[in-house]
Formats: structure tokens, C-alpha cells, sequence
């Protein structure tokens, strides 16, 4: 990615369905490796290490989904104007902040938006196109989109990652 909102690399798969496939694909890819260190101390270490291994795959599995942004700007767009930080302005000025949000998620799963929000503020004016809005407002669009993608992850992959108590 060559700035935050622009990517370079070949596609990543979106949406739950990717999230679910990283999570999976880390559980059993975890498992796999659990068990085969596991089985050089025999039937119990098999069991054991395929227990932890799956459960560190499937943290990292997670870490590895990205959020569709089609869906999220479709979603955006039909239920932005219904947000109490919109104060008037259109889908132009605040679609690039969901954008923004969206892909900051994806580009910190380990971190949470109060830890990033310092340098996302930094980088907004390199990623905002056409908004007219300054961070103090696009900030608040960006932390609900961040927040959406992350409650997708949870929901199909149980657990904290963004470490917001939910």
C-alpha cells in the first residue's frame, strides 16, 4: 500500500466471508502446525499443541481479513446523513473519511482507533480528496467506520480485537 487508501498489491478477499476464510484457514493452519510439534512428545503434546496452535492461527487468520469497501460505502452512503456528527455536507465530503476509517482498520487490526487517531489526523490531508472536512470532523466518520469493520470482524470471529471492551 503506498499510502493509506491506495493499494498497489494484487486484490485481497473482502467481506465476512473473508473474514471467516482468514479465520478459518489460521485455525487450521494453526492446528496443523500445533499438532505436528505437538506429536514429537507424543498423543497428549499432539492434542495440546493442536489446541494452541489453532487458537494462534486463528488470531492471526483474523488479523488478515480486510472489509470489503464496496459494501461499506454502499452502507455509508444509504445511512450517513442519519449519523449525529453529520452536520450537514453530502456523501462527498464525508465518504472519503468512511474510506479512510475503513482502510485504517484493515491496515492496523492490532491496534486500536485511539492509538492511531494521532496519525491518521496527520495523514488525512493526503487521503481526502475532494472532502471539504478538516480531521476534527472527518475524524468522527473514520472512527465509525473503523468501528463497523471492526464489530463485523468480531461477530464472525468471536472476541476483542480492537480492544473495545465489546
Amino acid at each position: 500500500m503506498n499510502e493509506l487508501g491506495k493499494n498497489d498489491a494484487a486484490p485481497v478477499a473482502a467481506g465476512t466471508g473473508a473474514v471467516v476464510g482468514g479465520a478459518l484457514g489460521g485455525v487450521a493452519g494453526g492446528a496443523a502446525a500445533g499438532a505436528a510439534m505437538g506429536g514429537m512428545t507424543g498423543p497428549v503434546g499432539a492434542v495440546v499443541g493442536a489446541v494452541v496452535g489453532a487458537v494462534a492461527g486463528a488470531v492471526m487468520g483474523k488479523g488478515a481479513a480486510s472489509a470489503d469497501p464496496g459494501a461499506e460505502d454502499a452502507h455509508w452512503r444509504d445511512n450517513y446523513s442519519s449519523r449525529p456528527y453529520v452536520n450537514g455536507g453530502t456523501y462527498d465530503d464525508y465518504g472519503p473519511a468512511y474510506q479512510y476509517g475503513v482502510n485504517a482498520r484493515t491496515k492496523y487490526p492490532d491496534r486500536s482507533f485511539d492509538e492511531v487517531e494521532s496519525d491518521l489526523g496527520r495523514d488525512w490531508s493526503n487521503s481526502r480528496g475532494k472532502s471539504s472536512l478538516q480531521w476534527e470532523h472527518a475524524k468522527h466518520a473514520s472512527r465509525d467506520a473503523w468501528q463497523r469493520v471492526s464489530d463485523t470482524a468480531e461477530r464472525a470471529m468471536p472476541g476483542d480485537s480492537d480492544r473495545d471492551g465489546k
